[in-house]
């Protein structure tokens, strides 16, 4: 034994020779709203809650989608859900607008199209 290994083992340590690092796993995979998307809807959240309509949002990071939820007040229901499924990027579009009975307002492959539902209905109401 080196002079080293020898107060390693006197310590009650382990020579770095022989210490050995378990596999690790690889980290779970989880869908996210990137920096840009992240911002487009929170411009659009930030809009509304200025108009009174919004109070409050939740975000949920699952396996193969990630959801922005509203609520009107903390306590309350949840009124919308900004969806990001890419496994429906090729077809109907990842991204969609989700009213609380379940309804699909608006799904499409880009997120700015898709939110623009928000301001139809400010529109309708302005009418």
């Amino acid at each position: 034994m080196s002079e080293g290994e020898e107060s390693l083992s006197l310590r009650g340590g382990t020579p770095y020779s022989s210490v050995s690092v378990a596999p690790s796993k690889p980290a779970p995979v989880v869908t996210s709203f990137n920096r840009r998307e992240l911002d487009q809807i929170l411009r659009v959240y930030g809009r509304m809650v200025s108009d009174g309509e919004w109070r409050d949002y939740a975000m949920d990071f699952q396996k193969e989608k990630a959801i922005f939820s509203v609520f009107r007040r903390t306590s309350e229901m949840l009124l919308y859900r900004i969806e990001k499924e890419p496994k429906n990027a090729r077809r109907q579009g990842a991204y969609s607008v989700v009213a609380a009975g379940g309804m699909i307002l608006k799904r499409g492959h880009e997120l700015d199209k898709v939110l623009r539902v928000f301001d139809k209905k400010r529109h309708l109401r302005l009418v």
